[in-house]
């Protein structure tokens, strides 16, 4: 049975079109929503490929050995060119010896006939690689250099005899020819060039020598330190000056005696410093003699160290480059790193003591050699056992661990390659063993990054970001913990500055401004959300900075001012006859509002420097920096807030209802009254709790300055959270105006009906109601705020920094990317930090926004059940 249809009935259909629309829609929603999470993926998996070889260590690139024709005794040192392609050195015995390191091929050295003289007794070599120390058995000492000539030839140019070895090289047996892409020719061959002897001790031989260069060409100048076989340590200067015309170089010696040793040591070595300031001498036992040697003159032996416990044996004591660094390697294989650090309580003469600053994994066997790079941290130890470890001191960091395939060389002798990019090992028998490494980023770990490390020249471990310097010395430090710091500490103080003023300004908007007053407010402030943050970041640096360094006394007043008056103003516009007040609710009241704003600045200029003599003794940036006042003032001011808020709980609690009550029953004007006298009385009761609150807190010993108040830079916090705050807060407005906006009608109607205010009805109904969105808005402007690159560049000062201090400076994540990147060589440690940077400000915006929406929709699950 059918039923019939109702007439004048129209059959109702979806059309086809309407429906493939939808379809159509509906997948490119989720295409959509799809495509953005497979982009954020593909973002933070670039950024994690980016980042990942900071932390891979080292790798071997080639690996091959080879015997040394001539040498059957120990290498004094060896070294290899920059092109890893000759290895050679000097011999204990005086010979020198060169060889092509793939084919192990023997080159002749030009080199004066050392073995001929006296007998060698003493050696050093200089960290700039080439040149050395030679100190005799006749006292003297000479010194040298190990140099490798570089040529670019023509093919025709090379040695017809010429022979063909490995890798492609030829040899003449003088010089090894590499070609090279454009039909050139690489000759590169050995030389050493020895200075005319020095008699330093009159016949007696030298045990110990080490040498520092400076100067310039034309007046060239040496410092070098000695010990003799009776111990007396001579510190000796030598300045030469060449003659243009003729070419004759004339030298002046000057020596002085250093403090006299202890009888019973036996001294293995002796380090000088490159301006000849300090001089390390150093037995096997451990013990260490520092001289303080700045008064050429009146040398000092200012400490006596032992660097060694337990019994064992100091195998090895070098600097690193920038001579700040001592590596002490021991007999039983601990490599320790050591500073010469002023403390108070330094038991030497100068105030300095040795410190160990780093302690290196250990090594199974004695160090018996160490070689240090002549680019960064980086440094080579060779052990008895065979072992040859490269290590990174400041990161503490064993990069690789090398061994001969066999493992039955024992070596004497290491050294790293110019570039940092091999090392050779040496032993007894003349064997050599040749590895190509790889260690691009060494200074890095996750220790290093994110914890406390201990550099040179400071004294404590700390959280530092420095990429960068004038010397060639100089360390890169990069540790992001600074600037995760700098990124919520700006954070933290724009968010302080705007979100009272963003959610009461959206609060008043929609519960209490007549609508033809927001239909032009709202707009206004949605429009200020589109200034670039360039041009904040440069009126803030430009002009706000100085004004607020000229006038800071008033710009603190004025934060108690202006509630202060617009309470006031509110206390006299409650005084107004009812049909007045109503009759100018509209543009009147919001005009008056800023009138009242006005007399705040005025009163926050004209009291400005009497508020400065009260609280801050005058002068608030000698006060800032401790230099004069006291904390108890200012104490008693920042505790105000949370002392007038207990002043209202308390006075609630004892008489609100009787109060209430009062004010039922008396008219409008009588009821301002009692409010304004209600308002005076909680300021004078906030008045005596803070005072009591600062007193206690003084006398507890806390105190304001060296904390969140210290010393004042023009660019700092302050500044940042006054212009980021004006960036964000119409983000944070527009948004929790609409949500407040959208609460239903009811909800307020209700709560009017059932006898609560205005007010009561926006913070206790409204405002709950709408808190999702609220907290979206709120969450939304600190993304904005955590990712602000412009106003943090131009207004914080770009100082790394980690203090709470208001009044100065800091560097962001954001920032730091934006100002190093352009400087940043591709693939550097810097490039791919930078990245690291990127990547944590990825993860820390996306932790945040994570938990900011499930909290979102747990409001909003709370606001739903109403």
């Amino acid at each position: 049975m059918t039923s019939a249809r109702a007439p004048g009935a129209r059959h109702r259909t979806t059309r086809r079109s309407v429906l493939i629309a939808d379809r159509a829609a509906d997948w490119a929603i989720r295409i959509g929503g799809i495509g953005v999470i497979v982009v954020v993926l593909g973002i933070m998996v670039f950024l994690g490929l980016a980042v990942a070889p900071l932390f891979t260590g080292g790798s071997v690139t080639s690996e091959h050995g080879g015997i040394l024709s001539e040498v059957r005794g120990r290498m004094m040192f060896e070294r290899i060119d920059e092109y890893r392609t000759i290895v050679a050195g000097l011999a204990q015995d005086g010979r020198a010896e060169a060889n092509h390191l793939l084919s192990g091929e023997h080159i002749a050295v030009d080199a004066p006939d050392i073995a001929a003289g006296p007998k060698i007794t003493a050696w050093s070599s200089a960290l700039e690689g080439d040149y050395f120390a030679l100190g005799f058995e006749d006292g003297t000492v000479r010194f040298g250099r190990l140099a490798f000539d570089t040529h670019i030839l023509m093919p025709d140019r090379v040695a017809p005899d010429a022979k063909e070895i490995a890798g492609g090289d030829r040899t003449d047996g003088r010089a090894i020819y590499s070609p090279l892409p454009g039909n050139q020719v690489r000759k590169l061959s050995v030389r050493i060039a020895l200075d005319e002897p020095h008699k330093v001790a009159d016949g007696k031989s030298i045990v110990a020598v080490d040498y520092r260069s400076s100067g310039t060409v034309e007046r060239p100048t040496r410092a070098f330190v000695t010990v003799d076989a009776d111990r007396i340590v001579r510190l000796s200067r030598s300045e030469s000056r060449v003659n243009l015309l003729t070419g004759k170089t004339s030298t002046d010696l000057f020596t002085a005696t250093l403090p006299p040793l202890p009888a019973s040591i036996e001294v293995a070595g002796v380090l000088i410093t490159e301006k000849a300031d300090q001089v390390y001498i150093w037995e096997r036992s451990g013990q260490v003699f520092r001289y303080d040697t700045r008064d050429f003159d009146h040398p000092v032996l200012a400490e006596t160290a032992n660097l060694l416990t337990g019994g064992a044996r100091l195998t090895v004591f070098g600097f690193l480059i920038g001579e700040q660094s001592i590596v002490a390697g021991g007999s039983d294989g601990a490599v320790n790193i050591y500073f010469r650090i002023q403390r108070a309580d330094a038991k030497s003469i100068d105030g300095y003591t040795l410190v160990l600053a780093h302690q290196l994994e250990p090594q199974p066997a004695a160090i018996v050699a160490m070689h240090a790079s002549q680019r960064r941290k980086l440094f080579a130890t060779a052990d008895a056992d065979g072992s040859v470890w490269i290590r990174y001191s400041t990161s503490e960091q064993t990069v690789l661990r090398l061994a001969p395939p066999d493992g039955s060389h024992k070596f004497d002798a290491v050294a790293l390659a110019p570039r940092d990019d091999g090392v050779v090992a040496i032993s007894t028998d003349g064997r050599y063993y040749d590895w190509g490494i790889s260690a691009p980023h060494p200074e890095t770990t996750l220790a290093s990054i994110f914890g406390k490390v201990w550099y040179e020249g400071y004294p404590e471990p700390t959280y530092t970001w420095q990429s960068s310097s004038g010397t060639d010395s100089f360390e890169p430090k990069f540790s992001l913990a600074p600037l995760i710091f700098g990124t919520l500490k700006g954070t933290l103080y724009s968010m302080l500055f705007a979100v009272p003023l963003a959610l009461g300004a959206a609060i008043y908007t929609s519960e209490f401004l007549h609508p033809r007053v927001r239909a032009v407010v709202k707009p206004t402030m949605e429009i200020m959300a589109s200034l670039p943050s360039v041009v904040l970041g440069f009126i803030a640096a430009l002009v706000l900075a100085p004004f607020v360094e000229s006038w800071i006394a008033s710009v603190i007043l004025m934060f108690v001012s202006l509630p202060v008056s617009l309470l006031a103003g509110a206390a006299l516009w409650q005084m107004l006859p009812e049909r007045i007040a109503l009759r100018f609710a509209g543009l009147a009241k919001f005009f008056a509002m800023f009138a009242v704003i006005g007399v705040a600045l005025a009163l926050a200029y004209l009291f400005g420097p009497l508020f400065e003599r009260a609280f801050f003794d005058g002068n608030l940036k000698a006060w800032a920096n401790g230099d004069a006042g006291s904390d108890l003032p200012f104490m008693t001011l920042l505790l105000m807030p949370v002392s007038f808020a207990a002043a209202i709980w308390l006075l609630n609690w004892y008489a609100g209802a009787a109060i209430s009550e009062m004010m039922r029953t008396v008219g409008r004007t009588r009821a301002a009254l009692l409010d304004v006298a209600r308002g005076v009385a909680l300021l004078a009761l906030a008045a005596v709790f803070s005072l009591a609150g600062a007193w206690t807190l003084q006398l507890l010993g806390f105190g304001i300055r060296g904390g969140a108040v210290d010393t004042y830079v023009q660019r700092n916090s302050l500044v940042v959270g006054f212009a980021m705050g004006f960036a964000i807060i119409p983000i944070i407005y527009t948004i929790a105006e609409d949500a407040l906006n959208s609460v239903p009608e009811h909800l307020r109607s209700a709560s009017l009906a059932c006898g609560a205010t205005p007010w009561q009805t926006a913070l206790r109904i409204v405002m709950p109601t709408a808190l999702s969105g609220v907290f979206a808005a709120v969450m939304i402007g600190m993304g904005r705020a955590v990712g602000e690159t412009m106003i943090v560049v131009m207004a914080a000062g770009n100082t790394p920094l980690m203090d709470w201090n208001v009044f100065n400076g800091f560097r962001a994540l954001s920032a730091n990317i934006a100002v190093e990147l352009p400087e940043a060589v591709r693939d550097s440690t810097l490039y791919r930090m930078l990245f690291l940077a990127a990547l944590t400000l990825f993860v820390i915006t996306f932790i945040v926004n994570t938990g900011a929406e499930l909290v979102r929709l747990r409001f909003r699950k709370r606001a739903a059940q109403l």
